[in-house]
């Protein structure tokens, strides 16, 4: 498993961008009575601009050639009532694209977000959280403009140049051809800036992600940063990816600048060719002024949706990158799922079987070998043993974060893969070291462990860890607003209310990793009754470093070497005065 660091770029997986066009552009294609509509209205607005030149031309040759002021006042209101009406459908165009294209954004970044939900934790210890969030934030946002533009700007500006082409070539086929002479000139300037623009806005991406990755990280850990007076150090190292940031913007800003000039240059070009032809080889006859200034007004409608083509294609590759570091992420297959016609797993007894367990985080890391128990319904099993053993790894196998790479494990008889996964967990409580609290209300987060619980179920399991106390001494007590990870409690309060919220849950099977290990004495007596009611009558795994809170356990794994190196009650253990004995004199020697 690649490991992705704040400063290290990430690796992406080619895409040719047609079908990464064609598969962002497939999301509008639930909006094609509203795309159908807008194509109405843009087809109305670029028939009236059409025919603007057209009133120019016949104002200039008939009305003030005859000295036609009626008329020419007549062509004056209609000009004038008609791009009136071009404005407000252009206005209302512009609408239904706004709605259409964040209606789109909103489900891609939903869709992204369910996605990642799936995923297995695999794939978040890879990579920072920093650059996952800006792939769901960033990246998502700067599609919007596309998914607008790619009808507003692609489509009307197409048809404006195909009508645009047609009657010139009618009028005068001489004029036209001149006109358009440096379209070829134009088309391999812009390839060749979007060959090297494309690039370096990825790079610009991945800089971007690492600077994001950076800031989530520093803010996250800032109590430790000012603990040891590291602001400094933090300090130069934004720095850094600040500026290796800024210089990846300006080196893609150097070639996307250049489409402009590119179609400036040309657009000229074309005028002058076209007013030389018509002025020096054609003659008043054949082109007089009337006519001349209709096809410079032409010209000008031939290339700006040109100009303006340029500008969406120079935007599609500006952004492409995002598209394509969130469809990577949308085809990143989770690790862990349900097999095809899985079962949903009934309510357990709670009897846990290994058979001949293997794992490996990757070739090189093995974690168990050929590990195999049997625990009945009930039974309190503690895990002990060294950092890195293996006592984490064999829980969250239980609980199907990550698959086994030998063996099986059953649960009532029935093997995990063979039951869906949230049927699986469930029926299983968890409590780790990080006892994360979300934003929200006190009741809220008890809730959380069973979201259909009653306000007396979770009054009731507070009392039982003993957390009612503190949290009627709070202002609001169960309608305290908590801050973000629980700020403003200690520690023992935060582990207290995840305590009430796995014990709401009423787990069949349940994992404690760890969960006292920053608890006070004084609070581990008081929660520890609280963790005896829960432990009773379910089938329960402790992780604990204190050995003194796994006395009551009705048996105890020694972990190491990748097995169970020992196992029995702790009077067993004690009295067999092998790896347990150490552990435990050494500890008493601690205390002591």
């Amino acid at each position: 498993m690649a490991i992705n660091t704040v400063r290290e770029d990430e690796a992406l997986k080619s895409a040719s961008k047609r079908s990464t066009l064609s598969r962002l552009f497939r999301y509008m294609l639930s909006y094609k009575r509203m795309i159908a509509f807008v194509l109405f209205i843009m087809l109305c607005t670029v028939g009236i601009s059409l025919i603007n030149p057209l009133i120019i031309e016949r104002a200039i040759n008939v009305n003030i050639k005859n000295n036609d002021v009626p008329g020419l006042i007549r062509l004056g209101i209609a000009a004038v009532a008609m791009n009136i009406g071009m404005i407000l459908l252009m206005k209302l165009r512009m609408y239904l694209m706004a709605k259409m294209s964040n209606d789109v954004l909103v489900k891609i970044r939903s869709e992204l977000y369910e996605h990642i939900q799936t995923l297995s934790f695999s794939f978040f210890d890879s990579r920072p959280t920093g650059k996952i969030l800006a792939r769901i934030i960033g990246d998502v946002n700067s599609l919007k403009d596309v998914l607008s533009n790619s009808v507003t700007t692609l489509i009307p500006d197409f048809l404006t140049i195909c009508a645009v082409v047609v009657i010139m070539l009618v009028k005068n086929w001489k004029l036209a051809l001149a006109a358009m002479s440096s379209l070829p000139l134009m088309i391999a300037g812009v390839w060749f800036v979007q060959t090297k623009s494309h690039v370096l806005w990825q790079i610009r991406r991945k800089k971007s992600s690492n600077l994001n990755a950076f800031i989530h990280e520093d803010v996250s850990g800032m109590r430790i940063i000012q603990s040891f007076s590291a602001e400094d150090e933090t300090e130069e190292t934004f720095e850094e990816l600040l500026k290796e940031d800024r210089d990846s913007f300006v080196n893609a800003c150097r070639y996307a600048d250049a489409f402009g000039p590119v179609v400036d240059f040309c657009w000229g070009l074309g005028i002058l060719l076209m007013y030389l032809v018509g002025v020096k080889v054609l003659g008043p006859e054949v082109a007089p002024v009337g006519t001349l200034m209709a096809f410079g007004t032409y010209v000008s409608m031939f290339w700006n949706p040109i100009m303006n083509l340029s500008n969406f294609y120079n935007q599609l590759v500006t952004n492409l990158a995002g598209a394509e570091r969130i469809f990577e992420i949308l085809d990143t297959k989770p690790e862990i799922a349900d097999r095809e016609q899985v079962i949903e797993l009934p309510e357990i007894r709670g009897e846990v079987e290994f058979k001949n367990v293997s794992f490996a985080y990757d070739k090189d890391t093995q974690v168990l070998n050929n590990v195999s128990f049997h625990i009945k319904p009930g039974e309190t099993i503690a895990l002990v043993g060294p950092t890195g053993a293996g006592k984490t790894t064999i829980v969250n196998l239980i609980s199907r974060f990550y698959d086994v790479t030998g063996g099986n494990i059953y649960i009532d008889g029935y093997d995990v893969k063979d039951v869906s996964i949230e049927s699986l967990r469930q029926q299983m409580g968890i409590m780790t070291q990080e006892n994360f609290l979300f934003s929200g209300t006190i009741r809220d987060n008890i809730r959380y462990g069973r979201l259909d619980a009653t306000d007396e179920e979770i009054i009731a399991a507070a009392k039982m860890v003993n957390a009612h106390d503190f949290i009627m001494k709070m202002e609001k007590g169960y309608d305290t607003e908590l801050k973000e990870r629980g700020a403003g409690l200690s520690i023992g309060q935060r582990q207290l209310l995840a305590f009430a919220r796995t014990m709401v849950s009423m787990p069949k099977i349940l994992i404690l990793d760890e969960a006292t290990s920053s608890i006070d004495t004084h609070t581990e007596r008081l929660v520890q009754k609280g963790i005896d009611a829960l432990l009773a009558g379910r089938t329960s795994f402790v992780i604990a470093h204190r050995l003194s809170t796994i006395q009551k356990a009705d048996r105890i794994f020694v972990i190491d070497k990748g097995g169970i190196v020992e196992q029995g009650t702790a009077k067993e253990l004690i009295e067999k005065k092998g790896a347990y004995y150490e552990l435990y004199m050494a500890q008493f020697k601690d205390v002591a």
